[in-house]
């Protein structure tokens, strides 16, 4: 039999951990300044790319495709060559992938700080960002693939099936999500709109989580987990199930995340049902990583890498045991919008993901650069700190989430709200902020430990170079199946047998809940008293959008007693129909507004925005300064209109013509109404006059466009009379 020699690349496996290092600490290193935002909401005042609102969804993108990104790239093309015992497909695609995905980092890393935001969660990027991930992605997928169909070994180790559903159901899922129409360089509109874009965008969210955060890493765990611990997978059949139900499964979830909102009552039925089931492969991928450690105990106890590894898939047993909780209705009504969604998604990310991501870290450094772990103490330093980080991070997260969800929903005998100020919820929980700030503080310092780990073992090892490897050329093989072979061993022969089959895993779902929202207008029924949004609220709206004011407040106001209490009528999905792109956020930081409209005065607003605890006492709302100040930009406003006709908006051509016309007539009113306050008006004249030439007049300022659009909510329905029209 002929063996063969060739290299694995070891270098693009070196420049991706470099990358998942650096980006570490950049995305934690956010975090941690959003968590004492919490507690100091002005330290950054007047800096508006500082500000939280448009800090957060750094943060995320940060740690999620950055940090975590690089990690999966890092593993994945280690793990791979192994397994298929080849280097990869294509040196050239494998560095466009790594410079591409470093480029899109940076650019996010500039773009989201100036407010150039979709707001969809996850998803955030504008435009031209999500074509370019499209083809970097595209790439990494055609060397994954082309590796695979020039291999060495025969059959497809588990690990490889779970990174060919990342790349498929990753790349189906970011194309749908971000179908959006362009307005210029930097601002689009998502194509969906109101319930149908809040179905797609978390069939997108809730599956981001799964197909980047889970699968990459249940194949990282499946290759390294028995590396580190010299032992076999502990059952090959539970591996099967696990992959083939989990993928299935997991698909059908996103509508979880809308329980009880305006969606069509089916769709949340089925996300709560595949939810439940979803606990099961997932349990099951757990036990399998877990039982594969038997025997191996000893060397858990003294090695490093296996301590993060273990905390790792019991962090993620967890987080797969709390979903499917709380996607039970019942317990869905007390967590949504509250810190334990904060706790849930940070027991995945630190535990699951940053620990994971730690152990393969401590794990590749010494092979790549041929020497030992500096220091092993200072690895169980690590990991120690890490661990009672997550501890500090998460518990005052449940505590504070099960903590506002009992204060919202308490009644006092005569039928009124106890804590009808929702600031004396946001007082409540404050302690559990700066614990929150401590836990992160640990575990950001584990981060720096490992760094100075890290950096000491590459100075005393040897250069990153090609590793030698030798294996025999792989045999012609029978294309059907053998006596005595299994159809999933032959199937694991199949590259690309195993991607279509996976494909069409993870389509089923997406087809079933999907398609009948989208394709089926009577689904969403319309309201005749809901109209487009005048083009002053348009801008507004952008502006709200632009500012990331969706992090904070929610707009969907659920049918509970509580809330109709709070805030006003529940929200109806007819409300919706115009709202390209859906607002309804996942988090109440503050109020819910859906209602706001015509609640306070529109000096109320500009004072609240101004300086927010000069309106609300104890608030942790920053300021917004620059929009009080700065002159809106009104030169795209008829573009942004004719694109919403293209979106099925119905401006006339009228309505465009005018729209110069009509923001200044609104704008005025707005005007008129602050100069009603003799104090603001003495305010003003002195600002006019300290301003000179460079003065802009109040009704051409970004304020009076949002508070157009604020005192614009919730107010095109009066419940009596709600006219519903099935079309």
């Amino acid at each position: 039999m002929e063996v063969q020699q060739f290299y694995y690349d070891n270098k693009i496996v070196k420049n991706f951990l470099y990358a998942t290092i650096f980006w570490g600490v950049v995305g934690m290193a956010v975090g941690l300044m959003l968590a004492y935002f919490f507690i100091f909401p002005n330290y950054t005042e007047g800096i508006s790319w500082l500000s939280f609102g448009r800090l957060r969804p750094l943060h995320t993108n940060a740690v999620i495709f950055a940090f975590v990104g690089n990690a999966i790239f890092a593993g994945v093309y280690y793990s791979t060559q192994r397994l298929l015992k080849a280097r990869m497909y294509s040196d050239l695609l494998s560095k466009i992938n790594f410079w591409g995905w470093q480029a899109i980092i940076v650019g996010a890393a500039i773009t989201l700080p100036l407010g150039y935001t979709t707001t969809k969660e996850y998803a955030e990027l504008e435009w031209p960002f999500d074509i370019a991930i499209a083809v970097i992605w595209v790439a990494f997928g055609i060397n994954l693939i082309g590796t695979m169909l020039k291999r060495r070994q025969r059959h497809l180790y588990v690990a490889i099936w779970f990174y060919i559903a990342t790349f498929v159901t990753v790349a189906v899922l970011h194309i749908f999500n971000n179908l959006e129409l362009p307005i210029s360089a930097m601002k689009s509109y998502s194509v969906y709109a109101g319930v149908q874009d809040a179905l797609v965008q978390w069939w997108y969210g809730h599956n981001a989580v799964a197909f980047f955060l889970t699968t990459p890493f249940l194949g990282l765990m499946y290759y390294f987990v028995p590396k580190a611990a010299n032992r076999p997978v502990y059952s090959y059949r539970l591996s099967i199930v696990h992959f083939w139900s989990l993928i299935f499964i997991y698909i059908w979830a996103g509508p979880h995340h809308l329980l009880y909102t305006a969606l069509p009552e089916w769709a949340q039925s089925l996300g709560t049902a595949f939810s439940i089931m979803l606990l099961m492969p997932s349990w099951g991928g757990m036990i399998n990583g877990l039982l594969t450690l038997r025997g191996a105990w000893d060397k858990v106890r003294t090695d490093p890498v296996l301590k993060f590894m273990v905390v790792a898939i019991t962090g993620y047993g967890m987080a797969t045991f709390e979903g499917p909780m709380l996607s039970l209705k019942n317990v869905n009504a007390i967590g949504h919008f509250t810190d334990w969604i904060i706790a849930h998604v940070h027991v995945g990310a630190l535990a699951w993901n940053g620990f994971l991501t730690f152990g393969m870290i401590y794990y590749l450094v010494p092979k790549l650069f041929k020497t030992k772990l500096f220091s092993t103490g200072l690895a169980n330093l690590h990991f120690w700190v890490g661990t009672l980080g997550i501890i500090m991070y998460t518990l005052p997260m449940y505590v504070a989430g099960f903590t506002q969800a009992s204060m919202w929903k308490q009644f006092n005998p005569d039928g009124t709200l106890v804590y009808g100020n929702f600031l004396e919820t946001v007082t409540e929980i404050m302690p559990m902020y700066w614990m929150r700030a401590i836990g992160g503080t640990l575990y950001i310092a584990g981060m720096f430990i490992l760094v100075y780990n890290v950096v000491v073992t590459i100075k005393n090892g040897s250069k990153v170079t090609d590793e030698l490897a030798e294996a025999p050329a792989l045999q012609h093989v029978s294309k059907r199946r053998v006596a005595g072979e299994g159809w999933h061993t032959w199937l694991e022969r199949k590259p690309i047998k195993l991607t279509i089959g996976a494909t069409i895993a993870i389509l089923i779902g997406g087809i079933v809940q999907i398609v009948p929202t989208i394709m089926v207008k009577s689904n969403i029924p319309t309201i005749a008293s809901v109209k487009p949004y005048t083009p002053l609220e348009l801008e507004g709206r952008d502006i709200y959008i632009r500012e990331g004011c969706v992090s904070c407040h929610s707009q969907m106001v659920r049918p509970f007693r509580s809330e109709v209490e709070r805030y006003g009528e529940y929200s109806k999905a007819g409300e919706f129909v115009y709202d390209h792109p859906f607002l309804w956020g996942s988090k109440r930081t503050g109020p819910d507004l859906h209602r706001v409209g015509g609640k306070y005065s529109d000096n109320w607003h500009l004072n609240h925005m101004y300086d927010p605890q000069s309106t609300s006492s104890g608030s942790i709302m920053p300021s917004y300064k620059w929009i009080v100040k700065d002159e809106l930009d009104k030169s795209m406003t008829e573009a942004k209109m004719k694109a919403m006709v293209q979106l099925g908006v119905p401006y006339t051509e009228e309505e465009i013509a005018n729209a110069q016309k009509a923001m200044l007539e609104q704008g005025t009113k707005i005007e008129k109404n602050l100069y009603a306050d003799p104090d603001f008006a003495q305010t003003y004249e002195a600002d006019k006059a300290a301003g000179g030439q460079e003065f802009v007049e109040m009704r051409n300022r970004e304020i009076v466009a949002l508070i157009a659009y604020l005192q614009r909510l919730g107010t095109d329905i009066k419940v009596k009379d709600i006219e519903t029209a099935q079309n």
